[in-house]
């Protein structure tokens, strides 16, 4: 009874708990009551403490702080390859052909060594980034690309270095059509020559296959174009360099300087940052035709300073006025009429430059060449190079001219002109040049004289002499004139010959008739050709035939002399007054207005 008294009093302790706690009971029964409620105590404390989770997952329960520690581990040793996602990795080793990266995988990563070509000092312990081209290849293994992950972050880089002006490395390849092409993060920009170096490259391959510092100056978005300078780099020093330079300039120093270029011009000289042109005339005393022909490129010279501008931007130097001036050195043996030897060095149109020495030079001029008055160029006398005989005409030290003679060195031939060449004398000449009023002939070397147009043919009506005559023509001349003093002599060729016009004045007198042909029928009339030296002219109203028809070209018919001028060279004939003694109604009026005209001249 007690026990089962016990156990219904714990039972309904138990499930009112709080009823059981303000009852009053005895001694006995509060010291079982004390015991139970310890017992029920320790059974609520391991039910509240059991590990549900373990129990039920067979593994602990982790809290929120403990997840993210294991992530935060979790993301920084081990890589997610399945994204493409750019992965910093570690170069663990090299072999002939590939780079084994660690990207912290459950395997290394391989990249084919090619795309490490614009770091060839790549080694162990490098780190560079990566992206997985292909997680598992046929063998299992992973495949990394640095070009693809360099090309994905390229032009962020590229953009930014050029926002900020930063120095980037870049891979010189190869060359191109004016410049380089460099690989800078994987693109390929372009390295314009003149952006190589300050100085003028004559060897483009030098370098390629180089690693070389780059500025970004200028990006194409829209082409994806990149232009990068190495000569921007050195610039800035340049400068600096530069304007401590100029800052000491002075006209008259002397300076030693590099052959940086040459042109057809002169020579630019690189003093040290600052650049100089010696003009091709402040190169040597003596002439040259290219500077070449006395300096060399990268020749280190000394220059005196010529000039400069008010910025010294520009800076003229010289080579030659370190020496004494040849002219200073021009011996007192040579003097007005001394003969002197040199060579030809320059030919023009009016002369040629003979240099005596070195640094001194005299002029021919193409009159003084010959005694002929026919003037021509200098190269129909000499040729660059050769050496000739003169005499000194003109000599000036001061203004350091001078003035030769080539024809001096033979006998004047006008000095017996009279003697070889009298008036009314015979000679053969060549043509040598026509003008519209004549044509010149030369007799001898030096020796020219002008037949006038009027004084080439006795009979022919000439427009032009190049009508009856041609160049180098021989032809018999005859002397009408000559003035000795003024160097002129008047030919003649007609006179050569008796005037026809002398014969022709009986043969073909008036009112004589003379059978020929019509040889040219023209508005006015027709022309009649008698012979070589005669032309008769027969108006139109004189061509009328027996039977009223006009005569007609070709056609062979008598003409009558109506008229003759042996003064004017002139022959009118007629038809109509070989078979009519009637003159026609206009001739008939002509002739009564020429006779009033002479009656009144005779009055």
């Amino acid at each position: 009874m007690s026990e089962e008294k016990t156990v219904n009093t714990n039972t309904e302790e138990t499930e009112k708990p709080k009823k059981a706690s303000v009852k009053k009971v005895s001694t006995k029964k509060a010291t079982t009551k004390k015991t139970v409620t310890k017992k029920t105590d320790t059974q609520d404390e391991f039910l509240t403490s059991f590990n549900w989770h373990q129990y039920q997952e067979g593994i602990d329960e982790l809290d929120e702080k403990q997840i993210k520690e294991f992530e935060k581990l979790v993301e920084k040793n081990f890589v997610d390859t399945s994204d493409d996602n750019i992965i910093q990795g570690e170069v663990i080793h090299l072999t002939e052909k590939d780079v084994i990266i660690d990207i912290n995988a459950k395997s290394e990563g391989v990249i084919s060594k090619n795309e490490f070509r614009y770091n060839p000092d790549l080694k162990v312990g490098d780190n560079v980034e990566v992206i997985v081209d292909t997680r598992e290849d046929k063998s299992g293994q992973l495949i990394l690309s640095h070009r693809k992950a360099r090309v994905i972050k390229a032009w962020d880089r590229v953009n930014d270095a050029h926002d900020k002006g930063e120095v980037v490395q870049g891979f010189v390849k190869c060359r191109t059509k004016g410049g380089m092409i460099v690989d800078v993060f994987g693109i390929e920009a372009f390295l314009p020559g003149s952006q190589i170096d300050v100085k003028p490259i004559r060897d483009y391959d030098q370098y390629t296959n180089k690693n070389m510092d780059f500025k970004v100056v200028k990006i194409n978005h829209e082409f994806k174009n990149v232009v990068v300078s190495h000569k921007a780099l050195i610039e800035a020093d340049i400068e600096e360099q530069k304007k401590g330079i100029i800052s000491q300039l002075e006209k008259g120093q002397v300076l030693e300087g590099t052959v940086k270029n040459m042109t057809s011009y002169g020579v630019f000289i690189d003093l040290g940052g600052v650049d100089g042109l010696i003009h091709i005339t402040d190169l040597s005393w003596s002439r040259i035709n290219h500077p070449s022909e006395i300096l060399e490129l990268d020749q280190t010279i000394k220059v005196v300073i010529l000039d400069f501008d008010d910025d010294k931007s520009k800076i003229q130097l010289g080579l030659k006025q370190l020496t004494d001036h040849p002219w200073d050195k021009l011996g007192d043996d040579i003097k007005e009429g001394s003969k002197v030897t040199g060579k030809v060095v320059v030919i023009a149109d009016y002369g040629a430059f003979i240099e005596i020495d070195e640094g001194i030079e005299g002029l021919v001029h193409v009159s003084e060449m010959s005694w002929s008055t026919h003037l021509r160029s200098a190269q129909d006398f000499v040729n660059v190079g050769d050496n000739i005989e003169a005499v000194v005409l003109n000599l000036d030290r001061e203004s350091r001219k001078m003035s030769l003679g080539m024809k001096q060195l033979s006998e004047d031939p006008w000095t017996d002109i009279t003697k070889k060449f009298p008036i009314g004398s015979k000679h053969k000449g060549s043509v040598r040049n026509f003008t519209n009023f004549g044509v010149f002939i030369e007799l001898e070397e030096g020796i020219d004289g002008l037949i006038y147009i009027s004084d080439l043919s006795w009979t022919k009506k000439i427009k032009h002499p190049s009508e009856f005559l041609t160049l180098e023509d021989k032809i018999d001349v005859v002397i009408l004139d000559l003035d000795v003093d003024g160097r002129k002599l008047s030919l003649g060729h007609k006179q050569t010959k008796d005037n026809p016009w002398d014969l022709y004045e009986k043969d073909f007198a008036v009112d004589t008739i003379h059978k020929s042909q019509v040889s040219d029928v023209i508005d006015k009339g027709a022309i009649i050709h008698f012979n070589d030296d005669i032309s008769a002219f027969c108006p139109l109203r004189h061509m009328d035939k027996v039977d009223g028809s006009k005569l007609e070209n070709g056609e062979i018919a008598e003409f009558k002399v109506i008229e003759f001028s042996k003064e004017f060279k002139r022959v009118v004939v007629s038809h109509l007054q070989t078979y009519s003694k009637d003159n026609p109604p206009d001739d008939r009026e002509n002739k009564e207005k020429k006779e009033k005209k002479s009656k009144e001249k005779d009055d």
